[in-house]
């Protein structure tokens, strides 16, 4: 038998202080412009020049940005890098994170978050389901908590959601929350931080995949960046041989920018050497991409990281930090604007085609549930932890008054139905379309070798947000 809970928060609760209420003004604001991002204060041409960073993995799942100490430890190996980017895949909107934001704007480093947790996701099993107002309050609420940083970059609206050719039906509902978010962020009067989607990739939709997060008359619906994951170069490897030059040619009448949210193949023998940086960072390739984050900061099972994590106060830096160190610093940014565009149009919708392609250019509506949010706020945060995927629509009723965020929220799905949804979610005219040329270079990255953000949720107990719990039978 199912059980039915409800989840009553209180307006009075003041033990989750997670939104940021005070702006952060210490870096400027990049914003975007054709296809490629600028600093808003010099006018001058952004890079992404990151790390991707989610230190304890899947195993240790933990928000790095809520532990002032971690970050201590952190942003200074981040200066010593030499980097201006990370990208978080999973933070807990209860805690506080100013003290880290801070850090890193001090440093001169940019956020790029993912806004989804492990449990409160885009379901490639359900995605109808899981789209649903209790798992956009969630999102909303990590909207709320780094909205007025000035150092957020962008938000990801998911992570490798379609990441085969035939779960592509749910890039449907993934755009719809691309929607929500862009709506949201104007709704409550925030500014409008680009959203975006990190695609895997994959050669049978990756194109298609672009071509969709980029069409349709709705401007709320189009992301405003796309990050592709792809670890095409390994070793020392080269512009053509990499696939790299096949790549240029697949996004070169991209309208919005598009930079590497993943790369840094491990399959060499020893150290990664990064020899790509030198490609990345040029005008082979600054007229379509803007950078990219290296996968990843600190050292898992996979075999990625950068450095060894010794304590709560220092770490290791393994050869690969050494040669991407020395890499970043020997290669600059092209002079001026990198050829970038402004003409180019956004993507024409690619059609329907069963075991291809199966998202659907018509986006289902917001669930009608959380459109209070829009005008009252996304209320208090739930964190981590606070499955979503399988509270249907027909389940959920939230009652959020002026006051404050009362929720409540009901939730049909039995233990071992939660536990399922917990470990399959994904942590994710004139107008130009992408074409795939007959030969394109695939990724070498093994999808059974990685880990990231999506693959278990942060050991948060519920039982403090289960403050005057109302057993719906």
């Amino acid at each position: 038998m199912n059980l039915k809970f409800g989840l009553l928060i209180a307006s009075s609760l003041t033990l989750f202080t997670g939104r940021a209420t005070a702006a952060n003004s210490s870096l400027p604001e990049i914003t975007v412009k054709g296809n490629a991002f600028f600093d808003s204060s010099s006018g001058d041409r952004f890079y992404i020049r990151g790390v991707d960073y989610q230190p304890g993995g899947s195993s240790n799942l933990t928000d790095p940005l809520a532990d002032e100490e971690t970050c201590t430890r952190d942003v200074a190996a981040f200066k010593d890098l030499g980097i201006n980017t990370v990208r978080v895949y999973t933070v807990d909107n209860t805690l506080d994170h100013s003290a880290c934001m801070d850090m890193l704007a001090e440093a001169g480093i940019y956020l790029i978050l993912d806004v989804n947790t492990p449990d409160s996701s885009i379901s490639r099993f359900n995605p109808g389901c899981s789209y649903n107002a209790a798992y956009l309050q969630s999102v909303f609420a990590t909207i709320d908590c780094f909205a007025n940083y000035t150092n957020v970059l962008g938000f990801f609206a998911g992570n490798e959601v379609i990441n085969n050719a035939d779960n592509t039906n749910t890039a449907t509902y993934v755009k719809a929350v691309v929607r929500d978010m862009k709506k949201y962020l104007r709704a409550r009067g925030y500014r409008q931080i680009p959203v975006g989607y990190s695609a895997a990739d994959v050669s049978s939709n990756r194109v298609l995949a672009a071509n969709y997060f980029n069409c349709g008359d709705d401007a709320d619906a189009r992301i405003d960046m796309f990050g592709v994951n792809d670890y095409s170069w390994c070793g020392a490897s080269s512009f053509q041989t990499s696939g790299y030059a096949t790549k240029m040619q697949l996004y070169k009448n991209y309208s919005i920018p598009i930079f590497l949210s993943e790369f840094g193949c491990n399959e060499v023998p020893g150290s990664r050497p990064f020899t790509e940086i030198g490609s990345i960072y040029s005008t082979q390739m600054s007229s379509v991409f803007s950078g990219g984050l290296v996968y990843e900061y600190s050292n898992e099972s996979n075999n990625y990281g950068l450095v060894d994590i010794d304590n709560s106060t220092s770490v290791t830096k393994l050869q690969d930090f050494e040669n991407l160190k020395n890499q970043y610093a020997k290669v600059s940014d092209p002079t001026g604007n990198g050829g970038y565009s402004s003409s180019n149009n956004y993507s024409s919708c690619p059609s329907y085609q069963s075991g291809t392609w199966e998202a659907n250019n018509t986006l289902p509506a917001m669930p009608s549930q959380a459109s209070i949010f829009f005008s009252k706020g996304a209320g208090d945060p739930m964190g981590t932890g606070y499955p979503t995927q399988d509270m249907c629509d027909s389940d959920v009723d939230f009652n959020v008054t002026s006051a404050s965020s009362s929720i409540t929220s009901a939730s049909s799905s039995s233990s071992s139905s939660a536990q399922t949804s917990s470990t399959a979610a994904s942590s994710s005219s004139d107008n130009s379309t992408l074409t795939a040329p007959s030969t394109s270079a695939t990724s070498s990255k093994k999808a059974s070798s990685k880990s990231k953000g999506g693959a278990a949720s942060l050991q948060v107990p519920l039982v403090i947000k289960l403050i005057a719990n109302v057993l719906l039978f």
